[in-house]
């Protein structure tokens, strides 16, 4: 899959990929030709990867691929899924990714989605208040945050990676298999 640098200058990105911008590096030289081709996996690879993800939308014919990886990364997180309506949700934004789940239906799993998440998060929040009240009276405030921000930010390193990684399998021809995600 490729696209080219007008392709994506059409669709008004917040920076020129040809210029380093905010921390970021750029994605092609300073003389990039606006009509050569530039393959998804190398702005994948090269780009932050909220860039990649943006940049998807150079391709909008293939916007059920997006939609079931978008499935994809969410299941991910199944088992922190307390409350069914959120996995209906799930299986209803699959559905509608394959035509089988009409727009109405999807409206209808995200409200309840949305409205289950809140409950989700209550209970979370009430959880990490406890365990917070816990860990206090055996490590320090300061302790318990460093602890948690590594965790965090090492379980947010090993997604970002498989969610790369699974991307890339997909746009380098990956054949989608929409029982379970996986190439057949």
């Amino acid at each position: 899959m490729h696209t080219t640098l007008r392709q994506i200058l059409a669709l008004r990105p917040c920076y020129d990929p040809r210029e380093p911008s905010e921390g970021r590096p750029a994605l092609l030289p300073a003389d990039w030709p606006l009509d050569a081709n530039i393959r998804l996996t190398q702005i994948i690879e090269k780009a932050p990867f909220e860039d990649a993800l943006w940049c998807l939308r150079c391709w909008p014919e293939r916007a059920s691929l997006w939609r079931h990886y978008a499935v994809d990364c969410a299941e991910r997180v199944n088992h922190l899924l307390k409350d069914p309506r959120s996995l209906t949700a799930l299986d209803v934004a699959r559905r509608h990714a394959d035509g089988t789940a009409t727009d109405d239906e999807l409206a209808a799993a995200w409200a309840a989605a949305v409205t289950a998440a809140a409950w989700d998060a209550a209970r979370a929040a009430a959880r990490a208040a406890a365990v917070t009240a816990a860990r206090a009276a055996a490590v320090t405030a300061a302790d318990w945050d460093a602890a948690w921000d590594a965790a965090w930010d090492a379980a947010w390193v090993a997604e970002r990676a498989w969610q790369k990684a699974r991307l890339i399998e997909l746009v380098s021809g990956g054949e989608w298999s929409p029982v379970n995600g996986d190439k057949k």
